[in-house]
């Protein structure tokens, strides 16, 4: 987060918490790779979720 002169309240950068929000980001970047997630083409619940979960292992397993 660029820092400014303008701000009245210094906002101190929490290294972990930035690097876990990354992470959390790229995770879901990755996941809209695949098509079947990014549409939601599925019609239960419990087979977007069972697709989520095998991207999910796909991806973070690479």
């Amino acid at each position: 987060m660029p820092r400014t002169r303008a701000r009245k309240r210094e906002i101190r950068l929490d290294k972990r918490r930035f690097r876990d929000r990354r992470r959390c980001g790229a995770v879901f970047c990755d996941l809209t790779d695949f098509r079947r997630i990014a549409t939601r083409s599925d019609k239960h619940d419990c087979n977007f979720a069972s697709a989520l979960a095998l991207a999910a292992v796909i991806t973070l397993w690479n």
